[in-house]
């Protein structure tokens, strides 16, 4: 089962990472918050028949009296509901942010939430391991060595705004850790993805004049992002938490950062450098470790 979600987690950031390529083409045509919206649209239709097949193949509410089946539905909203708006907000920031700053700078800024979930997470009770705390250190040396390809770290407008929406995203992750147990994890997703286009579709209407061509313009990247970004990535991210610590969930996500650089390489024709290379194989050396099961202490 942990390994199952760690690779349903690993393709996740696969799908993430190539997604930065796609938010990044899709800024041209359309404000952060027309973005999200639409592609947050597309997310939550694409999962409406999946939630019909699975509910045709599945013999639900069995053996459940209907205050039971209430409370499930009312968890399921109120799960919905929480990750939508949380996610709303820190897409819209991590749009907002690739306006002021490079994209490997935001990728690194972003991908902080390394580090934040598990001090988060020691709020509510829940414990690190030293080779998690050695595996988050590894795992920012490797992304100061892919993405900071200068050498320089300052703090401007548009890092503050970076460094909160890793605030945002490791929120909500933690929010994703305490609900995905106890609802289907792909409706929970859909629910998410509609309060989000909800969320956004408000701001876009108040802070933004979107048009129809610029949306059509910028199909390509706003179908990729709402199908396999929100629609498949969201969703893998649900079920594939369930049961896992959310430190090492967010170590396995962060990996997001260097599939981000490859895409680049291969979409864009960005090339790797040495530096890069070595962040890389930091990172990859830094899931490995957060994978390693502890030792048992032996009883005399």
């Amino acid at each position: 089962m942990k390994l199952r979600n760690s690779l349903l987690l690993l393709l996740t950031a696969t799908i993430w990472g190539v997604a930065f390529v796609a938010q990044s083409v899709g800024m041209q045509y359309v404000g952060p918050m027309t973005y999200v919206c639409s592609r947050s649209i597309i997310g939550g239709v694409v999962l409406l028949p999946v939630i019909a097949v699975l509910n045709r193949n599945s013999s639900i509410h069995s053996g459940e009296t209907p205050q039971e089946r209430w409370k499930g539905r009312k968890i399921l909203l109120i799960g919905g509901a929480c990750c939508g708006l949380i996610l709303s907000i820190a897409s819209t920031i991590q749009q907002i942010a690739l306006l002021y700053i490079l994209v490997g700078k935001a990728g690194f800024l972003t991908a902080c939430y390394i580090l934040i979930v598990p001090l988060l997470g020691m709020l509510f009770g829940r414990k690190c391991g030293l080779k998690h705390w050695c595996g988050v250190a590894l795992a920012l040396l490797g992304l100061y060595f892919l993405c900071m390809a200068g050498g320089s770290f300052g703090f401007a407008k548009g890092d503050l705004i970076g460094l909160a929406c890793a605030l945002l995203f490791s929120i909500h992750i933690l929010v994703i850790d305490h609900f995905s147990p106890l609802v289907d994890g792909v409706k929970m997703a859909c629910i998410q993805f509609w309060v989000c286009a909800l969320v956004a579709g408000v701001g876009m209407l108040i802070f933004e004049h979107p048009t129809w061509a610029n949306i059509l313009a910028a199909w390509k990247p706003i179908l990729y992002a709402g199908a396999m970004s929100s629609g498949v990535g969201y969703t893998l991210q649900i079920v594939g938490q369930k049961g896992m610590n959310p430190a090492v969930a967010s170590l396995i996500m962060s990996l997001e950062s260097v599939i981000s650089v490859i895409a680049g390489w291969l979409i864009l024709g960005q090339a790797l450098s040495g530096r890069e290379i070595f962040g890389c194989v930091l990172m990859f050396g830094a899931i490995v470790l957060a994978q390693l099961p502890e030792r048992k202490k032996q009883s005399v």
